[in-house]
């Protein structure tokens, strides 16, 4: 009689990400789940219950989301099952650290948002705390994993160099280092190989990559990056996000209008309009250079879509002070404003300043710019009725209905089927809202 062994291969685990907060919390969880995938056996379920890891990739820029933070923990806890593991990663477990442990003494690790290379090795012991913002995970080679088959998200830099008195990020990301061009242009082909036809390039001021590599080698530009992105053969499209202001030289802004792969789109943060509030804030230029730029943008691509960042009731902002950001809302009429009312946050400078606003004021100039910018948008989205676009498809719908992104970034849906998926085709644009447009496709 034989004797066979049978090797039973184990299940893999469930792993469960809610992700809060910006487009670069979003590639975090992306290296999350590969590495997880690759070296811990997890995939991913979209049921928290189900789950033998849950893990908050957390965002610390506003308020809100902190408070958020530890009302979803205690949710998770109360029904996660027997066993599950809990993790908070990201930039509140960056500032917060320890004291999340504390606060909430089921969660099992800690990981900032500068060591998300040691996501393997956390879930393996309990009480981990990795929050080390000088952490370089410039050259780590990252496990493969995109949400998107069609576009990929790939960081250019890591940290920020600016000293905003508003902003926790350089607290919770540390300083700003460039990832080298090779390490870039080798992620990028990658994803073009496995069917990518647009890259998303981020940053916290990615038009000040190249001033400074862990390596020490020489100094490049933002401009030269892309210059070299765009000789990729099957990459269609070029994004990126943000650009400062401060940084927007001539040469960036005629590569931005000339190279014909980069997607005619920009985001250009305002934050505030007066002089006097930019320079308490540190942003480092003024509303004429800011206008400057954006009258230049349209000058050169008169098919740009702008878009900004607002901060009202900055700590000791006058009703004469925010005047001015209404009167760059005003001139530049941008099609898209994120808008906030100031949040004090910790380890930045503006949380003591004096005269903080009340609430009331602070909520009165929000509407303002809410309104003014609705008026906007209205008057941008309607002289696309009739036009023919050119739209990446992305995503299909329960309704039947297929939906993409223009060049110039407009959401645009049409009645279709997943044989588009992925396709640049062009769409005739037969109905306009104030967000998104519909149209057929030619």
């Amino acid at each position: 009689m034989t004797n066979t062994n049978w090797e039973i291969e184990a299940p893999r685990k469930k792993l469960f990400i809610e992700t809060l907060g910006c487009a670069m919390n979003v590639r975090d969880t992306e290296h999350m789940i590969a590495e997880l995938s690759k070296h811990q056996d997890y995939d991913t379920t979209e049921t928290m219950e189900d789950a033998d890891l849950i893990v908050i990739n957390t965002c610390s820029v506003r308020e809100k989301p902190v408070a958020k933070l530890f009302s979803e923990l205690g949710t998770y806890n109360k029904k996660k099952k027997d066993g599950a593991k809990i993790g908070v990663t990201g930039c509140t477990a960056s500032h917060l650290g320890r004291d999340i442990i504390k606060r909430a003494p089921y969660v099992d690790f800690v990981v900032g948002a500068r060591n998300i290379s040691k996501i393997s090795e956390a879930v393996q012991t309990k009480g981990t705390v990795e929050i080390d913002i000088n952490n370089d995970e410039t050259t780590y080679d990252f496990a493969d994993y995109r949400q998107s088959s069609y576009r990929c998200s790939v960081n250019i830099s890591l940290g920020c160099d600016k000293s905003c008195t508003f902003c926790i990020v350089p607290a919770t990301r540390g300083d700003e280092i460039s990832i080298p061009t090779e390490i870039i242009i080798t992620e990028i082909k990658k994803s073009v190989t496995n069917g990518a036809k647009e890259v998303f390039l981020l940053g916290q001021n990615v038009n000040n990559y190249g001033k400074n590599f862990s390596d020490k080698r020489e100094k490049s530009s933002f401009t030269k990056l892309l210059q070299e992105i765009s000789k990729i053969d099957g990459l269609e499209r070029i994004r990126f996000t943000s650009p400062h202001p401060l940084h927007m030289d001539d040469e960036f802004l005629q590569e931005f209008a000339s190279n014909p792969k980069i997607c005619k789109q920009i985001h250009v943060p305002l934050q505030a309009g007066n002089d006097k509030v930019l320079k308490e804030m540190r942003r480092g230029y003024t509303k004429k250079w800011f206008l400057n730029r954006c009258e230049k943008i349209r000058n050169l691509v008169p098919n740009v879509r702008i878009s900004t960042d607002i901060i009202v009731a900055f700590p000791g902002e006058t009703e004469e002070e925010f005047r001015d950001t209404i009167d760059v809302v005003e001139k530049v009429k941008f099609e898209s404003i994120f808008n906030f009312k100031y949040s004090p946050r910790p380890h930045t400078p503006a949380q003591n300043m004096p005269n903080q606003i009340e609430d009331k004021v602070a909520t009165q100039r929000l509407q303002e710019v809410i309104d003014l910018h609705k008026s906007h948008q209205d008057e941008h989205m309607e002289k696309y009725l009739g036009t023919t676009m050119k739209v990446l498809f992305e995503d299909l719908k329960p309704n039947g209905e297929i939906f993409g992104f223009s060049d110039n970034y407009c959401q645009v849906f049409v009645t279709g089927s997943e044989e588009l998926l992925g396709k640049i085709v062009d769409v005739k644009i037969t109905k306009v809202n104030r967000t998104s447009l519909k149209g057929e496709v030619l």
